[in-house]
C-alpha cells in the first residue's frame, strides 16, 4: 500500500508541476489534482 501512496504522490506532484511550470490545463484539472491528493495523503497517514 505504501507503493500506491508513493505513485499517488509521484502522479500529484508532476500534474501540479507541469499545471505551474507549462500552463497545462484540463477539464476538471482541480477535482483530479484534489483526489490524487486525498488518496496519497489518506494512505500515507493510514500506513503500517
Amino acid at each position: 500500500m505504501n507503493h500506491v501512496a508513493n505513485i499517488l504522490l509521484g502522479a500529484w506532484l508532476i500534474l501540479l508541476g507541469l499545471q505551474q511550470v507549462a500552463g497545462l490545463r484540463f477539464d476538471y484539472d482541480h477535482l483530479v489534482l484534489g483526489a490524487l491528493a486525498i488518496a496519497a495523503g489518506v494512505m500515507t497517514f493510514f500506513r503500517r
